[in-house]
């Protein structure tokens, strides 16, 4: 009896061992090939994106993560992080501009030089690299802006000028970025260079010919099984020989911090959080203890201003803008006409020149800053109204607001006596006798004592005038 218990207990363990380890091999041997998208203008959000699907793809322990790109380029500060990411990347990263009719322009090219294979979909392009300085010694990257052209450059250097002598230098830093990232993954540096030069850019099969890419794939299930087989170098030196042709597809959405960072980013959000942070500052100012408009303001103003240090903003520009609403807030108070048009002049020149980067999706909008000015405009004018007819309207406090009110006898002897009116106690003096309880009206006042008189009888009263 003991025998065949023991017997079951063993059986039982086993299968539970059996079942414990058969999910986890099947974990271990599903290979993953995790897909990470970028569709728009490169920024922030971007960089933040793939930085955190490369990292989960290293603990995952995925075989490769296909970079889907279609991008008219962007901000070079965020293309520089996505391409120290990429490159120390243990997990391969797979370029892949598609779908068809897609393109990587500008920072795209950039990108996909430093991806540890590059793949194209039909119909689709790359090149327009032409750096424009967007605030800094280091290139911006828009969407195939081109360049004065050589010949321009060397009239410029000959005359010494120093814009086509900066121009000269963010190319030349450019070129030498590109050609050592065609270098590094064994590609076509002199094409590379001609992109980065004059804006060169090359179809999918151009690319393929001239050795841009290595592989033109229709889709991602084709794209896997052409990958099959091929070797590639991973950070550390390390040389990985692919097996993709099974692996399971999975896409990576964007993390909360990169859809957060995606949203205040836009040059239009982050200027409007700008506005409603100072408005409500104001309110809270002009209206002490309303609280909310104070709470909101802060918060927008801190958003704002975390947004704008991510985005090349351009700081005459940002001191413009807070000079016109300084003008406006003082013509507000004392209103003159010319300070509040030039606080009007000063804040619509700082918002146009607030964003100074020619990258795509980073301008800022002609209708937010109508709107923004508009709404800015329209509540100086309420209040400078509000004004005028707070001036225009008879007196509230004091003796011209006292004369003429209704008051209630109180206690009366001889020529004095109190009485009550505007909810307060008044010592009161007339040459007339009253009783407690008559209505009275006050005809003038005299330091802290009123000077009361009989109200006058109104016609309608009593049935008699």
């Amino acid at each position: 009896m003991q025998t065949i218990k023991a017997a079951l207990v063993a059986a039982i363990g086993v299968v539970a061992l059996i079942l414990c380890l058969l999910p986890g091999s099947a974990e271990e041997n599903r290979r993953l090939a995790l897909t990470v998208s970028i569709d728009g203008a490169i920024g922030p959000a971007s960089a933040s994106y793939v930085r955190e699907a490369l990292a989960e793809a290293g603990e995952r322990h995925a075989e490769v993560v296909i970079l889907r790109m279609n991008t008219p380029g962007g901000l070079n500060s965020s293309m520089r992080e996505i391409i120290a990411d990429v490159l120390g990347s243990p997990v391969p990263v797979i370029g892949y501009v598609a779908p068809s009719g897609a393109h990587a322009a500008s920072a795209g090219t950039y990108i996909l030089y430093a991806t540890h294979i590059a793949a194209m979909a039909p119909g689709t392009n790359i090149g327009a690299a032409t750096p424009v300085q967007i605030g800094g010694p280091l290139p911006g990257l828009p969407s195939g802006t081109p360049d004065k052209g050589d010949k321009d450059k060397k009239d410029g250097d000959q005359k010494g000028e120093p814009k086509d002598a900066m121009t000269a230098k963010v190319t030349n830093d450019a070129v030498a970025f590109i050609r050592s990232l065609a270098e590094l993954r064994n590609r076509n540096a002199d094409w590379a260079e001609k992109a980065v030069r004059e804006a060169a850019t090359l179809s999918a099969n151009g690319a393929l010919q001239a050795h841009a890419i290595e592989l033109v794939a229709r889709d991602q299930a084709e794209l896997l099984r052409e990958l099959d087989g091929r070797v590639v170098e991973v950070a550390g030196g390390k040389t990985l020989r692919l097996a993709t042709r099974d692996d399971v597809v999975e896409a990576l959405d964007p993390g909360w911090i990169s859809r957060f960072l995606a949203v205040i980013t836009d040059p239009n959000v982050a200027f409007i959080l700008l506005m409603v942070g100072i408005y409500g500052l104001l309110f809270e100012f002009m209206s002490p203890g309303a609280v909310a408009p104070g709470v909101v303001g802060a918060i927008s103003l801190l958003i704002g201003l975390y947004a704008l240090n991510l985005l090349p903003i351009n700081y005459a520009g940002l001191a413009l803008m807070l000079i016109g609403i300084v003008l406006l807030t003082i013509e507000a108070f004392n209103p003159t006409v010319v300070i509040g048009f030039g606080g009007i002049i000063a804040f619509l020149l700082g918002a146009l020149m607030l964003f100074r980067s020619e990258a795509p999706g980073y301008h800022l909008s002609w209708w937010v800053i109508g709107i923004t000015s508009a709404v800015f405009i329209g509540f100086i004018l309420v209040v400078l109204g509000s004004l005028r007819r707070i001036r225009k309207a008879p007196a509230r406090v004091g003796a011209q607001a006292m004369r003429g009110s209704p008051a209630e006898v109180l206690d009366w002897n001889g020529t004095e006596g109190h009485v009550f009116t505007h909810g307060e106690r008044w010592r009161a003096r007339s040459a007339e006798t009253f009783k407690p309880g008559e209505m009275v009206e006050v005809a003038n006042i005299v330091g802290l004592t009123l000077l009361i008189q009989r109200a006058p009888a109104r016609t309608g009263e009593g049935g008699m005038p």
